[in-house]
């Protein structure tokens, strides 16, 4: 994702982020919470699912683990 980034920008990047930890079973996000975050994983793996309309369960949607991120669409439409 950074890969493009001169070594100076990426350093502001960097300085930008702060570090959220996370337990076993915790949300780190929920559909429709405002976007205004991108999460790096630095360790562990992740569970997306989603409930979709006229279902009650939640639908396995993807795995991240890491390097992987997420959060990304929602700063870049500036919406939830």
């Amino acid at each position: 994702m950074f890969s493009a980034v001169s070594p100076h920008d990426l350093k502001i990047v960097i300085d930008a982020m702060d570090e959220r930890k996370v337990n076993t079973g915790e949300y780190v996000i929920r559909e429709g919470e405002d976007g205004d975050c991108l999460y790096i994983i630095e360790s562990g793996k992740y569970k997306c699912t989603k409930v979709f309309k006229g279902h009650t369960e939640p639908t396995f949607l993807k795995n991240y683990e890491p390097g992987d991120s997420f959060g990304e669409l929602a700063l870049l439409y500036n919406a939830p």
